[in-house]
């Protein structure tokens, strides 16, 4: 009797570990670049080995951000003339006339969006603002047809939602440029007063779009000057607030990372506004507060990842700006994830912009001095060095045994991660079904079977031209 009490005892404790294990670890796509060791490969499907264009979506929008796939589904965000917000649904399958499923900008987005979104369920979460604007907004969307379902508004000088937020057991984690890191309730939202479900704020945003349409067919009747309906008209909805830290003392733009009960913050410090705490922090998810904090000697746009018990940041004196390459530096480091220990550091001969990616025991970094490196995890020993012969801003993606790194020329190279060869590589400028040369600062990502790429000229000998949505197959 002891011995059956014992087992059933354990079976249940293992199932709880199990279960609150799960529950504590991102799903995929529900933080940036897809995991916390930020692959941008979800499904473990390796990529083309030879590379052709299987639709190409030509574009005046400028793709800071990683694109994220979802089924047969591509999210985009952009920005449009004057730096105008534009998120976009796009379908991924070939041969079709309308590339674009639907699509959002003012006045309901109200400032530039530059994050990638998290995915929860059937909704898309993502931030707007960039580090020439003040305030921002959360937003929640209906993933099918982009129906607004919540915004949530953070206030301040210098705040700003750049990196993407990562979602775990319906909170979304994000940084909030002077707003420090956020704690958001994204499940739950509050209309007139009362706090509903999703799919009851869902259904309520849809009747009252319905009511607005009805009112203007009817208005519209007796004035012919009657103005349509936007969905800026309707009713708030809000999601509670559960903490937030570093307000007015950090600076963190980049996505954050969330592992167990921990949260992984990149913060910075701004030279020219002489504000900001140039930091690694590890925050207990529940509070918020300060687990442990680590000093880092250059600023971590590109963020945290996060193998195993470690966790690689990166860094460098610049950001992504292609007029000041010229002397750039940058790092790598390793951390443990418990005590904030440094494991060890690398120097770079070139600014690191962007995460590192990790995979197979390997961190791989791109760099501004035109150089993709990967070390080990463990030791920081360099494995391997390729030149791409052009900088690098994006991430790399890693599918199975293969790199893919997209450079400021807007060629996609394709890496062996066990080598460093090789493989193949893809110019969009000169290639006959793209020809709009661009340079990729979001990174590509890799989802069955295919990589997704798209392209910015904001500035750089391509600026003010025509930019891509590119998709490689096979």
């Amino acid at each position: 009797m002891q011995k059956s009490f014992c087992l059933v005892v354990c079976g249940v404790l293992i199932l709880f570990g199990s279960v609150q294990s799960r529950a504590q670890s991102p799903d995929a796509w529900s933080t940036y670049r897809g995991n916390a060791q930020r692959t941008a490969n979800t499904d473990g499907v390796a990529g083309p080995t030879t590379p052709k264009v299987l639709w190409a979506l030509k574009s005046k929008e400028h793709y800071i951000a990683s694109p994220v796939p979802m089924g047969n589904r591509l999210f985009v965000s952009g920005l449009g003339a004057f730096n105008l917000g534009n998120f976009s649904c796009l379908t991924t399958e070939p041969g079709v006339k309308a590339r674009v499923l639907w699509s959002k900008s003012t006045p309901y987005l109200k400032l530039p969006t530059v994050s990638s979104p998290a995915i929860f369920k059937n909704y898309l979460i993502f931030g707007d603002g960039m580090h020439q604007t003040n305030g921002a907004l959360l937003y929640c969307l209906e993933g099918t047809e982009g129906a607004p379902v919540w915004r949530h508004s953070v206030a301040g000088d210098l705040v700003h939602l750049e990196g993407s937020p990562c979602i775990v057991d319906g909170r979304a984690y994000i940084g909030g440029g002077a707003a420090g890191v956020l704690c958001v309730e994204i499940d739950k939202a509050k209309v007139a007063g009362k706090t509903h479900d999703l799919p009851t704020v869902q259904k309520l945003m849809a009747e009252a779009w319905k009511d607005l349409q009805a009112k203007y067919e009817k208005v519209k009747k007796t004035d012919p000057f009657a103005i349509p309906p936007s969905e800026d008209n309707l009713p708030p909805a809000d999601p509670a607030r559960i903490w937030q830290v570093g307000e007015k003392k950090w600076h963190v733009d980049a996505p954050v990372a969330v592992v167990g009960d921990k949260v992984l913050a990149a913060s910075a410090f701004l030279d020219k506004e002489q504000v900001g705490d140039r930091s690694l922090f590890c925050l207990d998810a529940k509070t918020g507060a300060t687990v442990w904090q680590a000093r880092l000697k250059l600023n971590p746009w590109g963020g945290p990842s996060v193998a195993g018990d470690t966790v690689i940041v990166t860094g460098g004196t610049i950001s992504m700006d292609f007029n000041i390459l010229k002397g750039a530096k940058g790092f790598i480091a390793a951390y443990d994830l418990k005590k904030g220990d440094l494991k060890w550091i690398k120097d770079i001969t070139g600014g690191v912009v962007s995460c590192a990616a990790l995979s197979g025991g390997s961190a791989v970094i791109t760099a501004t001095d035109g150089k993709i490196r990967a070390f080990d995890i463990a030791t920081g020993d360099r494995q391997w060095i390729y030149d791409a012969k052009m900088p690098l801003f994006a991430p790399v993606a890693i599918a199975k045994d293969t790199v893919y790194a997209g450079d400021l020329r807007g060629v996609v190279h394709a890496i062996d991660l066990k080598t460093g060869a090789e493989t193949w590589k893809l110019d969009l400028g000169v290639h006959k079904d793209v020809q709009a040369a661009g340079m990729i600062y979001g990174g590509p990502v890799v989802q069955g079977g295919r990589v997704f790429v798209a392209t910015c000229n904001l500035q750089g000998p391509y600026a003010g031209k025509e930019t891509a949505v590119v998709c490689i197959g096979q």
